[in-house]
């Protein structure tokens, strides 16, 4: 079955459906989601989403969220995107809230002029600005979204969609680079949809499956920044990949992120005899960036040989842990542990991809119709290390600003009918594939080798062997694709080889250590410094 409507949106996360439902009132939206709706990194989030809501409060303020923000982002945020981030935080947390979302209010009533919202502290952060629906957020915020969203007769979502490349007049050999759209799978029927659309979004997420050890949920397989890269478009900041400091070390249940609140709300970080070590690290302990945490949990666990450390906060009243964390409490007791009494195994994992594809203040990539929003966008916020809670933020304040620029153009663009021909997909020089153990095993090489050689601590030689094996690993793939059909694990490796390698080339761009790139050859820090920025076109030269 083929498709048409005014924007096809990739992507059924916070950044999606904030855009599907501010264009709605004006234009037809299809959203496609790879599994079900809830699927993707928002419904996983637990610590909430950052802003100054009370601007009257005189125990924070926006100009303390922007350096806060710079500050974790190692000074090559751009400032210019920071500020406008946070001065719109106030009317997109209360966008969510008029649409539903249950953030925890405070037990006491709120005095005048203050706001009734029990707001978290976590790493990076000067005052508590963190608002939160218990420990399960971003959950809150997606079954939320997901509700109106289906309340609203403009929007479809299509669920079980594998988008795998998008449409463009360059590919088709037409005048200028416009998108028109998307060549979709659809996993039920195992049939390749074309979907014609004026606008497309990438809100696909990030790309940490790149890694061996993540705690992102299984769709977070690089597909919009594949996409784009293919397209032409250009990508920033890809060598900062943000590694959560604590994810639960545990055979059966892994990769179960432990928030960062727990740490705000005064959890330590502890060696197997029960002895802190953040404070040997860094002057803010528990609460320093990430970056700066992870490294010391991975120092802690190479010094000392052990497989994991830990994250204690059971000197903390049990009810008042069970209140705050009540999801951790629940996950960690049904492997055995009470948090309540036990401190927690932990190791760092892949988490959060601080670059992404280029875009504008309103979320415009280089190509005409094409935006990206969220996580798969490098927008300029996070620099070289995204402060906690920002991703959600910038989700919403991007979605809404996509939409403001849609609807500003929805009515004069030219586009309509305009008799472009897009071609069926071509599936008759192809077959079925008997060999699916070559896509498992390269799946399975490629993210054990960039988590030895591209992880939390790189080095020339490390970068130089994960490009060999790259290089190999794409020509087989490469083969593959061209002569059988199309499958989700396939398209999922294609998409994560193409990402690692321009990971591992913006890695070897940077001549320093900052932020979430440190390099033993370059362990300082260059005087003068930027955002990373590959195109396709240099690239190929």
């Amino acid at each position: 079955m083929n498709y048409t409507t005014d924007c096809l949106i990739i992507g059924s996360g916070a950044a999606g459906l904030t855009l599907a439902l501010g264009i709605a009132k004006k234009a037809k939206v299809i959203v496609l989601s790879k599994a079900d709706v809830c699927a993707g990194s928002t419904n996983y989030a637990q610590g909430g989403i950052a802003g100054v809501y009370n601007i009257k409060d005189d125990q924070d303020s926006i100009e303390n969220h922007v350096k806060d923000t710079c500050i974790a982002g190692s000074f090559i945020c751009d400032e210019k995107v920071v500020r406008y981030v946070a001065e719109h935080a106030q009317e997109s947390i209360q966008w969510l809230i008029d649409a539903g979302v249950p953030f925890d209010q405070k037990e006491e009533p709120a005095k005048k002029d203050q706001s009734p919202y029990h707001l978290h502290r976590e790493g990076g952060h000067s005052n508590r600005r963190i608002f939160h629906a218990e420990d399960h957020t971003g959950r809150s915020i997606q079954e939320t979204l997901v509700a109106r969203a289906k309340e609203n007769p403009n929007i479809t979502i299509l669920e079980d969609r594998y988008a795998i490349d998008l449409i463009t007049t360059k590919k088709l050999n037409l005048p200028g680079n416009r998108v028109l759209g998307a060549y979709v799978l659809n996993e039920k029927s195992d049939h390749v949809e074309t979907i014609k659309a004026r606008y497309v979004a990438l809100c696909s997420g990030g790309a940490s499956k790149v890694y061996q050890y993540t705690c992102n949920p299984e769709v977070s397989s690089g597909d919009g920044i594949a996409m784009a890269w293919r397209a032409g478009c250009r990508v920033a900041n890809m060598e900062f990949n943000q590694f959560h400091p604590t994810t639960l070390y545990n055979a059966a249940d892994r990769n179960f992120l432990l928030t960062e609140a727990l740490r705000g709300e005064g959890a330590t970080l502890e060696r197997k005899d029960g002895t802190r070590f953040m404070p040997e690290y860094d002057e803010r302990c528990e609460l320093a960036p990430r970056d700066i945490v992870a490294r010391a949990i991975d120092h802690e666990m190479k010094k000392t040989g052990a497989d994991c450390m830990y994250l204690n906060i059971s000197h903390k009243p049990a009810d008042f842990v069970k209140k705050h964390f009540p999801t951790i409490y629940e996950r960690c007791l049904k492997v055995g542990i009470d948090i309540t009494k036990q401190p927690i195994p932990i190791v760092p994992a892949a988490h959060f991809s601080c670059g992404g594809v280029m875009v504008d203040n309103k979320g415009r990539t280089d190509i005409q119709g094409l935006y990206a929003i969220g996580e798969v966008a490098y927008t300029g916020l996070h620099g070289a290390n995204r402060l906690a809670s920002n991703s959600l933020l910038e989700c919403v304040v991007y979605g809404q600003a996509a939409a403001k620029n849609m609807l500003k153009h929805l009515d004069d663009d030219e586009w309509g009918d305009d008799g472009i021909e897009i071609p069926a997909w071509d599936e008759s020089r192809v077959s079925d594939s008997d060999e699916e153990v070559i896509i498992t095993h390269n799946w399975h090489e490629l993210r054990l080798m960039m988590w030895d050689y591209v992880g939390i601590v790189r080095t020339n030689k490390r970068l130089e062997r994960a490009m060999h094996r790259i290089n190999l690993l794409k020509n087989e793939v490469t083969e593959y694709y061209s002569n059988f059909k199309v499958s989700k694990n396939l398209l999922e490796l294609r998409n994560l080889l193409q990402v690692a390698e321009i990971i591992v080339r913006s890695a070897q761009e940077r001549k320093e250590s900052r932020g979430l790139h440190y390099s033993l050859d370059y362990p300082n820090q260059l005087e003068h410094s930027g955002p990373t920025i590959l195109s396709k076109d240099c690239i190929d030269k």
